[in-house]
């Protein structure tokens, strides 16, 4: 698994395309980061939509690391 460096202060409104389609979805679009009850505490989920329908699911952000899964931007 190849692994990029993500700030995660820096996802809000970020582009991805998916490499391998989800439910006939490429693009995508993180619409909301979840910030922890405690301040210290790391972000762990993010909310990411799809551009042409509009269905969100939540994922650890840890997952956009993963170059096999996930591109930066609109491909």
């Amino acid at each position: 698994m190849r692994q990029r460096q993500i700030n995660p202060n820096k996802l809000l409104l970020s582009k991805w395309t998916a490499v391998q389609p989800r439910e006939r979805q490429k693009h995508f679009i993180v619409t909301r980061v979840h910030t922890p009850d405690v301040e210290t505490d790391p972000i762990s989920q993010i909310d990411i939509q799809a551009v042409l329908t509009r269905r969100t699911w939540t994922l650890d952000w840890h997952e956009l690391q993963d170059a096999e899964c996930w591109l930066q931007g609109w491909q």
